[in-house]
């Protein structure tokens, strides 16, 4: 029995959630869908590889993000003179180019450049018309043993910082190193004030 003036329970279950859900049934037709829509992609872009251009490495903007390396848009034309190669001949052969881009740091530039090699020395280029090849197309031979790429090219990956292992020692385990900081910390305070004191000292012993 429901005691004092309480409100009578009334529970209100008839919410018609149905109104409110979003389904997503079709998911296999599109995951379907877009493999053929790639499969149909690379057929036409054949030789060229599947993931598109080259693209160059580089940081991240803001301080949250610029620890991070990524794909940028495009290679700027400092790295593309560096490496060798005419910035008009660069999106020919699969290279993007960013004429807006600046190199901020000589460590960026030095690795895209690299990349830009790495890129050339592995590129099979093919004649634009079939049997009439012009200077800068690859060999016949080259040719013959060539092969789409599939997926990312030169892939950008992120090297782990070597780590070292170094037994304990007696010395480490006897090192207390709160009370190093205190100490230190201290000192530091302090510096000034000895200073002032150990001059003092000075001019008393001269006289």
């Amino acid at each position: 029995m429901v005691k004092h003036n309480n409100v009578i329970p009334n529970e209100h279950f008839r919410k018609h959630w149905q109104n409110y859900i979003k389904t997503w049934f079709n998911q296999p037709a599109r995951k379907h869908r877009r493999r053929v829509a790639r499969q149909k992609k690379a057929v036409k872009i054949f030789p060229r590889p599947t993931a598109g251009p080259l693209r160059p490495v580089v940081h991240g903007q803001t301080r949250k993000y610029n620890m991070k390396v990524r794909a940028g848009r495009g290679f700027t034309l400092e790295e593309l003179k560096a490496a060798g190669i005419p910035k008009k001949l660069a999106p020919s052969i699969g290279i993007s180019v960013d004429h807006r881009r600046k190199n901020r740091s000589l460590e960026g530039l030095q690795t895209n450049v690299q990349r830009l090699k790495t890129y050339k020395a592995k590129l099979v280029v093919f004649p634009r018309r079939a049997g009439k090849s012009k200077s800068g197309d690859s060999a016949p031979e080259e040719l013959a043993n060539a092969t789409q790429v599939q997926g990312q090219y030169l892939p950008i990956g992120v090297e782990k910082p070597a780590v070292e292992l170094v037994k304990i020692t007696e010395d480490m385990k006897s090192f207390r190193a709160y009370n190093k900081l205190r100490l230190e910390r201290t000192n530091a305070r302090h510096v000034g004030v000895r200073a002032k004191r150990a001059a003092e000292a000075e001019k008393e012993d001269k006289k």
